[in-house]
């Protein structure tokens, strides 16, 4: 009996050493099997993150989207929706539309004596904005009465006009070398400018808007101001500040500086809602970094 007592003595260790081997094998399989579920699980929320990313942009997409076709359903005739129509008489519509715009429209004039200053490209864009000025105009239900002032024969911005927009010399728009106060009185003028103090609160058929065409990529500032306080004309601005804020943006980028078709944009579907929130909506650019303010936008719900 002794000598199986020491017997088991001696192999008690062996025992333990074979009990706790198992139980690091058993502890190492667990190890095992719970990293590749870890990783799985990281991997699903890596996946999830970039869904749920992919779904902002593409919401963001569809709301831009949208909002482009409710800007150019604002603008545009009823009689184009109407297969009926050919190309030929819809010209000739839009033809006698812009004739009677130019009794009976909203007058505006883009002022462009101040063309001397820019560069090539600047007058070369300025040219582009000017053509889509008029497409809008063009397709718009209630157009405009429009005048170029102060546009020299010959000279640059006349000459690239020619050469970058097709039928520039047949576009109904009123063209002449003049000024704004040559043509109106200037009691009725009222300069349309991002400096001005004084916001627009409504168009009116008694009075002329002018637009400085101006790009300035330098971004010198108050130019049309200064151009307006010449004329000693009234000013004003849009209403962006009492109808937007900033939002925010990866560039952190926030911007009132708009071209001149985009400020003609927004008064054309001014003209035509009564709304300054739905205009700024519909067509102030997305990247400039402001969105209409949220309590317009439930009051317009």
């Amino acid at each position: 009996m002794a000598h199986s007592a020491s017997d088991a003595c001696e192999t008690r260790p062996d025992g333990v050493s074979e009990a706790m081997d198992l139980l690091r094998i058993d502890v190492g399989a667990d190890a095992g099997e719970e990293r590749p579920a870890r990783e799985a699980a990281l991997f699903s929320r890596n996946v999830l993150r970039k869904q749920r990313h992919w779904e902002r942009q593409l919401a963001a997409k569809k709301s831009k989207r949208k909002e482009e076709k409710q800007r150019r359903k604002l603008n545009r005739e009823p009689e184009a929706d109407n297969p009926q129509f050919s190309k030929r008489v819809m010209k000739a519509i839009t033809k006698e539309r812009l004739a009677e715009a130019r009794s009976t429209g909203l007058k505006l004039c883009v002022d462009l004596s101040m063309t001397d200053g820019m560069s090539d490209k600047e007058v070369s864009r300025l040219a582009g904005q000017l053509r889509r000025l008029y497409g809008s105009n063009k397709k718009a239900a209630r157009p405009f009465h429009l005048l170029l002032t102060d546009l020299v024969e010959g000279g640059r911005l006349y000459r690239e006009c020619l050469r970058m927009n097709e039928g520039f010399l047949n576009y109904m728009i009123d063209m002449t070398e003049e000024s704004c106060l040559d043509l109106f009185p200037p009691e009725t003028v009222v300069y349309l400018t991002p400096d001005a103090e004084e916001a627009l609160e409504t168009v009116d058929a008694d009075k002329v808007y002018v637009l400085g065409g101006l790009v300035d990529e330098s971004i010198r500032k108050k130019l049309s101001l200064s151009r307006a306080r010449e004329l000693s004309v009234h000013t004003a601005r849009l209403p962006i500040n009492e109808h937007m804020v900033k939002n925010n943006n990866a560039k952190n980028f926030h911007s009132k500086i708009l071209a001149i078709n985009q400020v003609f944009d927004i008064l054309l579907t001014f003209s035509a809602t009564g709304s300054w929130t739905e205009a700024l909506r519909a067509c102030f650019p997305p990247g400039k970094g402001y969105a209409v303010k949220a309590s317009f936008t439930r009051d317009s719900q």
